[in-house]
């Protein structure tokens, strides 16, 4: 049977061939694959409808060894720390609430193919939202993209990170465990990668969380980090017109973005529903459990999991 996804076009089809391995006759049979391997692990319950399969598989340019690790961190660490990482009801009022105030955007224009999001933390302030309650709101959106977005999956995305308005006490709630479980997921679960993260209106302070969070990346990651203090550097890097509108650009309005991404969290209630059932069962894995305590230790890195 034709695998369930949905058509690309010409274009991005030739730039998924080129740099993510991606043969459209082989499709069917990497899918298979990656299937017959999930059915053969006792532990892993995740979803398996093609569409999301597909996502890591481009994620990872179809190495089934990096795509199995991928899959299973994904679960493992949404069933192992669900407060950070399992959002399963859509229409939690903080959630609405957060995501109201725009503190995270997709804009519609791509850059080189790559989708633009970015990363406004001033606009929910520290004493009345935690930090987490802000990563929800992204988590759904990057869940959303995974499934939607074929221009980011492909072409990666462009962060921008724009401190204005963020305070000391923002700053404060990353503590050295949460940005490890959140580079970790960021890098070894999630399936979709940064171009490039740009951190501007950098506020005082910052530099130090900077400095704690850069080294627990992969390096490929540290030399896609790039700090502006001023808006003009970054306009280096992305032209004026790529901004939204509220920045002077012509990339859309991110009130109308809100308002769209509003009603896609409606159209995704049942899913999210659906995504509570799937995870891992620590207790089935074959061989040795994981030693989640050493896992976040100083050497910073997710131990190899048993994938074959």
């Amino acid at each position: 049977m034709a695998p369930q996804i949905r058509p690309i076009s010409a274009e991005l089809q030739a730039v998924a061939k080129e740099r993510l391995n991606e043969d459209p006759d082989r499709i069917e049979a990497d899918l298979e694959t990656l299937k017959t391997w999930i059915r053969q692990q006792p532990h892993l319950n995740p979803r398996t409808d093609d569409q999301f399969l597909v996502g890591f598989l481009r994620g990872c340019k179809y190495s089934l060894e990096k795509t199995k690790s991928k899959l299973d961190k994904f679960y493992t660490l949404r069933t192992k720390y669900p407060e950070l990482f399992s959002v399963t009801d859509i229409d939690d009022p903080l959630l609405r609430e957060i995501h109201r105030l725009g503190p995270i955007v997709y804009l519609p224009n791509t850059l080189n193919g790559a989708r633009i999001g970015i990363f406004r933390l001033g606009v929910a302030p520290a004493e009345k939202y935690k930090i987490t309650d802000v990563m929800h709101v992204g988590q759904v959106m990057q869940e959303i993209a995974l499934l939607e977005d074929d221009e980011a999956i492909i072409n990666g995305i462009i962060l921008i990170m724009d401190m204005s308005g963020a305070t000391a006490s923002h700053l404060f709630q990353m503590t050295p465990g949460l940005a490890k479980k959140m580079t970790v997921f960021n890098e070894e679960a999630f399936p979709m990668r940064p171009k490039a993260q740009h951190f501007v209106n950098t506020i005082s302070g910052f530099e130090t969380i900077f400095n704690m969070v850069k080294p627990m990346m992969s390096k490929k990651q540290q030399e896609r980090l790039f700090m502006h203090s001023k808006i003009d550097s970054l306009l280096e890097h992305i032209p004026l017109k790529y901004l939204p509108k509220e920045y002077g650009g012509e990339n859309g309005s991110i009130d109308e973005s809100i308002e769209e991404w509003q009603k896609r969290f409606d159209q995704y209630r049942d899913y999210f529903k659906e995504n509570a059932q799937f995870g891992t069962d620590e207790k089935l894995r074959p061989g040795n459990p994981i030693d989640f305590d050493g896992l976040y230790g100083t050497e910073g890195s997710f131990r190899k999991l048993n994938v074959d």
